[in-house]
């Protein structure tokens, strides 16, 4: 089972999609900085997830995410929550 997540910066305005197996634990190196491509943007709310059957489902759909369509709806996800995080 794999997870297609994202993550919306605490402080500034970005917000990070990725995939992976272990979302608590992928959740917590993006949070302690141990991740490069986030680390000055950290800590994160956790904004949205969505479970794949396989690594090939998850990398599909964490492709769209990353795309302007995806990105527009989890801006919308991100304010309708008031960027506050979601069960991990």
């Amino acid at each position: 089972m794999f997870y297609v997540y994202a993550i919306s910066s605490r402080y500034k305005e970005y917000i990070y999609v990725g995939f992976t197996e272990n979302l608590y634990d992928r959740i917590q190196r993006h949070n302690n900085g141990y991740e490069r491509t986030t680390k000055s943007f950290a800590p994160f709310n956790l904004i949205f997830k969505e479970k794949c059957e396989n690594r090939s489902e998850a990398r599909r759909r964490e492709k769209y995410w990353k795309s302007g369509c995806g990105k527009e709806q989890l801006k919308i996800i991100k304010n309708k929550n008031n960027g506050q995080s979601i069960e991990s």
